[in-house]
């Protein structure tokens, strides 16, 4: 279930990190707590699942709609002028929550940065966004990058595959089905009920996690678009819980394509040289 988030700036401050989605992240998970303390640990050490070996979040969020900031790229900050500022979240949970976490969000006030830079914000308003018609093949164009990573015996840091790796198809599907089947007590599903086709081109992008402490890292992931062949119950997992690794860190959010062949292209070119502007 998705949720649209109106922030209010409710100071001056304009200077945002580039790397913001690690705050954003923090901030829910703080949210979650506040409201159920036991729940929000549950999800923030173990994940959510049946399973023992792979357990998996069950939120994901969009980037910030802030209209064109201004980019100071070697401090890596972003200067918003735009004083009414969207972000979407979603849960992978039932219509019946949606009035309990549109509360649990309504009017926070929250800070979003490091100790250096950041913003106040003010949630002035939360909406339920309609789900889309889905059916057993949909077209989506990622908004944020979905994370397929492999770690070998030899690996001390796991590997970020990009979709030319051989194996980066093989992973993903292997993601989604165990996701599926570690969350759901509604049947079990086979990777070969999942069909992934790729569209070029694709982006490399990544975010820093846990900027400023010793377990700092970069996690890439790749943009692009795709089409998907899958139970539809896999479809609204993708569309609520994010089609990627670390989707409660921001990876994976998708949305769906509606476009002709013609502008898909079109619109992917802009998308991608937007990108290549604000990473």
């Amino acid at each position: 279930m998705r949720f649209k988030l109106t922030l209010n700036r409710s100071t001056k401050q304009r200077i945002v990190p580039m790397d913001y989605q690690y705050y954003i992240s923090a901030w829910i998970y703080k949210v979650l707590f506040q409201a159920d303390k036991k729940f929000a640990l549950f999800l923030h050490e173990h994940g959510y699942g049946k399973g023992e070996t792979k357990l998996y979040k069950l939120f994901c969020f969009s980037r910030l709609s802030f209209g064109k900031p201004k980019l100071w790229k070697e401090k890596k900050l972003f200067e918003i002028s735009a004083h009414e500022i969207d972000l979407q979240i979603s849960f992978d949970v039932t219509e019946a929550a949606s009035n309990f976490i549109k509360g649990l969000f309504m009017l926070q006030d929250f800070y979003l940065g490091d100790k250096f830079n950041g913003i106040d914000f003010k949630v002035t308003k939360v909406e339920v966004l309609p789900e889309p018609a889905f059916s057993g093949t949909m077209n989506y164009c990622l908004q944020t990058p979905w994370v397929v990573s492999y770690k070998s015996e030899m690996d001390k840091y796991p590997q970020y595959l990009s979709p030319n790796d051989d194996l980066f198809k093989q992973l993903a599907i292997k993601h989604l089905a165990e996701k599926f089947n570690n969350t759901r007590d509604s049947g079990i599903i086979i990777q070969d009920q999942i069909r992934l086709t790729i569209s070029t081109p694709f982006k490399r992008a990544g975010f820093i996690m846990k900027p400023g402490t010793k377990e700092e890292s970069r996690v890439v992931g790749n943009l692009f678009d795709f089409e998907l062949t899958a139970p539809v119950e896999v479809h609204r997992m993708v569309w609520n819980a994010g089609v990627s690794e670390k989707s409660s860190s921001g990876f994976g959010w998708v949305e769906v394509v509606r476009r002709t062949s013609s502008e898909k292209k079109i619109d992917e070119g802009l998308r991608l040289k937007n990108i290549d502007k604000i990473e």
